[in-house]
Parts: structure tokens; C-alpha cells; sequence
């Protein structure tokens, strides 16, 4: 589905170079939930952009394999601010993706009501945004990222600004999204612990420039115990791929 070969990014400004990625390769398979982890300003968020097409590499290549058609997109993003325009109600929202396909408005209608099924909306789509709270505007985002059919959700830490509850419960409704679609997902997040809960596989980057430090398989069954020996193993692991990496940077 993806695959990123020797990427390297280096970015210019008044005459001074500040590379950014440096031999980035990695393949994603198709349906697999990676976690992109890292320390606050390492790269994570230019990765993401790479892979969306939105950066161009200076080095290497990416390859994304999609079935995407003149109606689906082959990628959608969700940023960590939901970005949702105020003076429309929550189903026009989603549906914003869809006007410029060809989907007439009962059909644009019909998959944002979908999409907002899936994220556990049902009921709100008349609603406005102002009327629901930080993480049901997350939901949103997210539903109109489902709503346009992509083969790969690229997510850059959409959870951060939440409080810890919502942030968990989102994390858990993420996971449930992800079993009921297939899609391919890349999440990026500095939290050690968020990256071991939700994802099939962890990718480290560190450094500067950013490197692929590790990838770390989180073979532990679904739904996952926060508090459990295997979780806890793992976190410790990754701790320790990460430890010349200052511990104020990360989350706990």
C-alpha cells in the first residue's frame, strides 16, 4: 500500500538549509495501523505531508497503491484541530469533501450520515459546531475524513489537545473504526503510551535530521488493558529505544 524509499527532505529558507528527513524507508501494508512516534519537532508532522503528496522529497520516493477512483480519494487527513467551518451544521461539514465529486446532494447527505454512524454521531448531524464539545468535533473531523472513502487516514496527532478521558475514548473508538473499515492509518503522536495502545506496529523516528530509529510490532490481542504486563513491556521497550532522547520531550 505504501512504501517509502531512502526519503530525505531538506527544507531552505534565507539562503540557510535545515534538513529535516534523512533515508526514510519503510513499506506499510495494506490495513495496517502504524503509530509514527517521536519527540516534539523531529519530523513526524513533515512525514505525514510527504506521504499525502502535500511535501515533495528531495531524496527517494514514495509509492502509495490505492483503489481509489474518481469518486474516493485516495488519502484524507485529520489534523488536531478539527477545522470544522462554523456556520455549517455538522452533516454539511462531513459532506464538504464530497461536493466537488460526483455525488449528487442526496448521496453526499446519505455518506455523511454514514460516516458520522461510524464515529458514534448518529443523532447530531443537525447540530452546529459550537454546540458539541472538543472531542465530538474530533469525531467530526474524522467522519468527514471517512466520509470522501480513502485507502489511507493520515492522522496527525488529532487527540493532543483532549483531556485524558476523551483522549482514551477516542483512542478506543479509533481502534473500533479502524477493525470496521480496514483502512490503512498512519497516527502520529509523542505520547509513548497512546502510540503502544492503538497501533499494529510503532515506527521511531529520531534525530536531527530524523532517522528511522526503530519499529516496534505490538502483537498484543485487541481490545487492549491500558494497565496490563504486555502494555507495560512494551512502553518500557520503546523507552528504552528512545533513551538519548531528552525525557522532557515526550508524554507520559
Amino acid at each position: 500500500m505504501i512504501r517509502l524509499d531512502n526519503i530525505g527532505l531538506t527544507f531552505t529558507r534565507d539562503g540557510e538549509q535545515t534538513e529535516v528527513l534523512r533515508g526514510l524507508t519503510l513499506d506499510i501494508p495494506a490495513g495496517r495501523f502504524i503509530a509514527v512516534l517521536g519527540p516534539s519537532g523531529v519530523g513526524k508532522s513533515t512525514l505525514l505531508r510527504v506521504v499525502a503528496g502535500l511535501l515533495a522529497p528531495n531524496t527517494g520516493s514514495v509509492t502509495l497503491e490505492t483503489k481509489a477512483d474518481s469518486k474516493h480519494l485516495p488519502v484524507a487527513m485529520v489534523f488536531q484541530d478539527a477545522r470544522l467551518l462554523p456556520w455549517r451544521k455538522v452533516w454539511s461539514n462531513v459532506a464538504f469533501g464530497l461536493e466537488h465529486g460526483q455525488f449528487s446532494a442526496a448521496e453526499r447527505r446519505a455518506k455523511s450520515e454514514a460516516a458520522l454512524a461510524l464515529v458514534g454521531l448518529t443523532g447530531f448531524s443537525e447540530r452546529y459546531p459550537h454546540e458539541l464539545s472538543g472531542g465530538q468535533r474530533q469525531r467530526v473531523a474524522l467522519a468527514r475524513a471517512l466520509a470522501v472513502e480513502p485507502d489511507i487516514l493520515l492522522m496527525d496527532e488529532p487527540f493532543a489537545a483532549l483531556d485524558a478521558i476523551t483522549r482514551e475514548s477516542l483512542q478506543d473508538e479509533l481502534t473500533r473504526v479502524h477493525a470496521a473499515t480496514g483502512k490503512t492509518i498512519i497516527f502520529v503522536t509523542h505520547s509513548i503510551d497512546e502510540a503502544v495502545h492503538i497501533a499494529d506496529e510503532v515506527v521511531v523516528l529520531n534525530g536531527k535530521p530524523a532517522k528511522l530509529a526503530a519499529t516496534v510490532a505490538i502483537d498484543v490481542p485487541r481490545p487492549r488493558q491500558r494497565e496490563s504486563v504486555e502494555i507495560a513491556l512494551l512502553v518500557a521497550r520503546l523507552r528504552d529505544e528512545l533513551a538519548e532522547t531528552p525525557a522532557a520531550s515526550w508524554a507520559i
